[in-house]
């Protein structure tokens, strides 16, 4: 199964030729937010106001050395996948461009339409 990961496009840069990503988030949030590519229209308008460049990671959850936990946090029927330790970056199958319309809404990208 593929899940996503949003990040900014400068922060991929420096973790993408590292063999871990996501200790920054893990220190935060004790673990990397992520979301089915089905439900990521839900959660992309919470970076609506983010004007940088932002990538998509698309993660083979069979590849994923951390533990993934699905969790359903806000109560709204619908579970998140939460990866809790570092991402090995080998379990990254593409990286995508975060794509936007003219009202800064969330375009899915045809990469992810047949997943």
């Amino acid at each position: 199964m593929i899940i996503l990961h949003c990040l900014k496009q400068n922060s991929w840069e420096k973790a993408k030729n590292s063999l871990y990503y996501g200790k920054e988030q893990i220190e935060a949030d004790g673990f990397i937010h992520c979301s089915s590519i089905e439900n990521f229209w839900r959660v992309a308008p919470n970076f609506k106001n983010i004007k940088e460049q932002m990538l998509l990671l698309c993660i083979d959850t069979n590849k994923v050395e951390s533990q993934i936990k699905w969790g359903d946090d806000d109560n709204c029927g619908r579970e998140y996948p939460h990866i809790y330790g570092e991402l090995n970056t080998d379990a990254i199958v593409n990286v995508v461009p975060f794509l936007r319309d003219e009202q800064g809404n969330f375009v899915l990208n045809e990469e992810l339409k047949s997943h």
